[in-house]
């Protein structure tokens, strides 16, 4: 090989690397984007569950509701696990992704969200996991009322992770 084909085999080399690069950027800057839109949707979440959450603490848990009350209720529930998922299944999983972590499973990402202190308790986010689960697919009433006593117990847990949530994402872009 002469010297000016392996110059251009050099130079391809580095064009190549520069591509892979530039891709890598590309996708950082995409997760980081996604992550920021996800971090909005979950303070969103956060807000909602917390309004429908002191209405609901108000009330209490009883053997029997009325109409208004089992609305409430039934808001509450639905909040609580849009804001489980919005944590669980897209937040944790970007910022796994962002801290080069691998996938793995729904109890791997909880129990890393654990060590970075985004959550108190890991077996507490695999209760609210179940507890979300329940409320996907429950129909018995007497059951929803074990339901609505959950969510009452694990709504403070859950909005306690979103405040740790954002001081993680601060800290790491350097707010802090």
């Amino acid at each position: 090989m002469t010297e000016d084909e392996a110059n251009k085999n050099s130079n391809k080399d580095a064009d190549m690397n520069s591509d892979t690069d530039t891709d890598k950027d590309t996708d950082t800057k995409n997760i980081l984007l996604l992550l920021k839109e996800e971090l909005e949707l979950m303070e969103k979440a956060a807000d909602i569950l917390d309004y429908s959450y002191q209405k609901c603490k108000k009330t209490g848990v009883k053997v029997q509701y009325d109409y208004d009350e089992l609305e409430r209720f039934e808001a509450l529930t639905s909040r609580f696990a849009r804001l489980s998922d919005i944590l669980i299944q897209k937040v944790f999983r970007l910022i796994d992704k962002i801290d080069l972590e691998s996938e793995g499973t729904v109890r791997d990402r909880i129990n890393r969200a654990e060590k970075k202190e985004l959550i108190e308790s890991a077996d507490d986010f695999v209760k609210i996991r179940i507890v979300r689960n329940q409320i996907a697919h429950e129909y018995i009433p007497e059951e929803i009322y074990e339901i609505f006593k959950k969510v009452l117990k694990y709504t403070p847990k859950l909005l306690d992770s979103v405040n740790r949530v954002k001081n993680y994402t601060e800290k790491q872009r350097g707010e802090k």
